[in-house]
């Protein structure tokens, strides 16, 4: 299971055409088409789903207990909810974030007709205007508007361009990537996922390595509403590992630099088994990494179990500063969980069980019951000691 070099140029630059196109949720069909074709360019055939999820196996030695790994091509946006009699739009957020990062955004709204571009400003915006009660206006999604870039004087002009309620708005990510490896931008949860993902699979296919199960590579289109993963994964798969965001803020243990395993999020504990190999690998690699848990975030993982796959489940992050806002991430994260993901894949099967859905007990995993090994007192003597009720036993861990 040795780790492959990943082409952080590739990586760069899928990430560049990724953050190009607009992908709200609920208009990814131009980023479907692109993620895709590279997937074709990259050797494998692809399964679009009705609605536009992707999925693309890449062969192993046996086709059952397949691995998965995924990422979500949607991302965070704004839908119009009102017209305004100022000629402006209100606006509802898709999926969760604050009105605090939306201001001062600029932004595309899709209609029928075409697109429109704008910015969405507080709704006391001049300082010249209301002095400091600019200052005082709360935060939240009623106090902004959008505000189009067109002759836009009341309500009508904005029913003659065409904008009606329940059109998209796609938020600009005004991507910076430095010289020193960090890439500042809006959206890379989880544009930063799908390129780390597509740059792993060119290592796989430039090394042309064989794995011992498929490998299936999904891609979902509605992780940011809850909806991700609940209809794309296939019941030959044993275990789905999720790729998106860590958060690197106070009280957490992600890093903007390594691989941050997630150990459980609001949904509950990932799967025990499957962690532990992604930790494994990671120490026979020498991939740096760190744990985490997360009280206020979900994954792909979580809606594919609630939707019934009976998969083991993980995730697997890139430390951003300031998720949901003006995120920021290293390269070195980036490339750290695609190497990861060429060393895990390429690992051997250790539950062979898994190969199908149901079974008997034999063969079934275990999880360590006994008491911890402790360090022995000079005093103490250091032989073997076999009885698992004794003080300094080892246990069976």
């Amino acid at each position: 299971m040795e780790r492959l070099t990943i082409d952080a140029e590739y990586l760069a630059d899928i990430l560049k055409s990724l953050f190009a196109i607009p992908s709200p949720t609920g208009y990814t069909d131009t980023i479907v088409r692109f993620v895709s074709g590279e997937l074709e360019k990259l050797g494998l055939t692809v399964e679009i789903t009705r609605r536009g999820a992707i999925r693309a196996v890449r062969r192993g030695k046996d086709s059952r207990g397949a691995r998965a790994v995924v990422s979500h091509v949607d991302t965070l946006g704004a839908q119009v909810k009102y017209l305004k009699d100022n000629g402006r739009l209100e606006l509802v957020p898709i999926g969760t974030w604050s009105a605090r990062f939306a201001e001062g955004a600029r932004a595309t709204i899709f209609t029928e007709k075409g697109s429109y571009r704008g910015t969405i400003l507080p709704l006391k915006a001049s300082g010249h205007t209301f002095n400091d009660e600019i200052d005082k206006l709360p935060i939240g999604w009623p106090y902004v508007e959008l505000r189009v870039d067109a002759l836009t004087r009341d309500k009508d002009d904005l029913d003659r361009l065409g904008i009606e309620i329940g059109d998209i708005v796609a938020i600009d990510p005004q991507p910076e990537f430095l010289d020193n490896g960090f890439i500042v931008s809006r959206h890379l949860d989880n544009k930063a996922g799908v390129a780390l993902m597509l740059a792993a699979l060119k290592a796989m296919q430039d090394a042309d390595v064989e794995t011992p199960v498929a490998s299936h590579w999904l891609f979902t289109i509605a992780e940011e509403v809850g909806v991700g993963a609940s209809s794309i994964v296939s019941p030959e798969v044993a275990s789905l590992v999720s790729v998106d965001n860590g958060t690197s803020a106070p009280g957490q243990n992600s890093s903007e630099f390594g691989v941050t395993i997630a150990m459980a999020d609001q949904t509950g504990p990932f799967d025990w088994h499957l962690t532990k190999k992604l930790v494994d690998v990671c120490k026979y690699n020498d991939i740096r990494y760190q744990k985490d848990v997360f009280r206020y975030y979900r994954s792909d993982s979580a809606s594919a179990v609630e939707a019934g796959a009976d998969v083991r489940t993980a995730l697997v992050t890139f430390g951003v500063d300031a998720s949901h806002g003006y995120e920021r991430i290293h390269m070195h994260a980036l490339r750290s969980i695609a190497e990861l993901i060429t060393a895990y894949l390429t690992s051997d099967v250790e539950i062979k069980r898994d190969f199908q859905q149901t079974g008997p007990v034999t063969g079934f995993t275990r999880q360590p019951t006994g008491k911890a090994r402790q360090e022995l007192s000079a005093d103490v003597e250091t032989e073997e000691i076999d009885d698992p009720d004794h003080p300094h036993s080892a246990g069976h861990a």
